[in-house]
């Protein structure tokens, strides 16, 4: 299925902002983000036939004020994971796919290891086994996730401003001539 067959009328797609999460057992549903150093966790229960998907910003941080906290990557999987337990999913089907985590820019640290590195252990620690998903490498990228049946696709992000020609400058060519001036 291609990115344009989305468009189909039966489908509800829904964005997944930077420190949110949402989760669904409706298979008309289609979750979305665009990733760059952040990571969305993916997961479902298939039995229960329910799934969902959250969108984090760094790993671990405290936050001050109530939704503060949501863009760390704790308290985001405690958050599915949480809710998705409360809508009827069993801890031991939950399975997981991980996307993001990319090379932005080429700086002393990479925040986008870092939270593939989080999240990985993250449900290492848990016992959440991951299925499948894109973690790491240069760039971002737009994915959109089926919650009901795990099926997910992925797209990169590039950017699609060309850039500006640089000038040539040619050396001047030595005729031999003295120019005073």
């Amino acid at each position: 299925m291609s990115f344009s067959a989305l468009k189909d009328n039966k489908e509800k797609r829904l964005h997944v902002g930077q420190g949110e999460h949402h989760i669904t057992s409706d298979p008309d549903v289609v979750l979305s983000t665009i990733l760059g150093s952040c990571v969305a966790m993916c997961l479902r229960d298939p039995v229960a036939g329910i799934g969902g998907m959250n969108h984090f910003l760094l790993p671990e941080g405290s936050g001050a004020g109530t939704d503060a906290g949501r863009r760390y990557g704790a308290y985001a999987m405690e958050l599915l994971i949480n809710d998705l337990l409360k809508a009827g999913g069993r801890r031991e089907r939950l399975e997981a796919k991980l996307f993001g985590g990319g090379r932005m820019f080429d700086s002393l640290r990479d925040v986008g290891r870092s939270n593939a590195d989080f999240a990985e252990k993250f449900l290492r620690d848990e016992g959440i086994p991951v299925v499948g998903g894109s973690l790491r490498g240069d760039g971002g990228r737009r994915l959109h996730y089926w919650p009901v049946t795990g099926k997910a696709m992925q797209r990169a992000v590039t950017d699609t401003v060309a850039p500006k020609p640089v000038p040539v400058v040619r050396p001047p060519v030595d005729t031999g001539a003295l120019e005073l001036f």
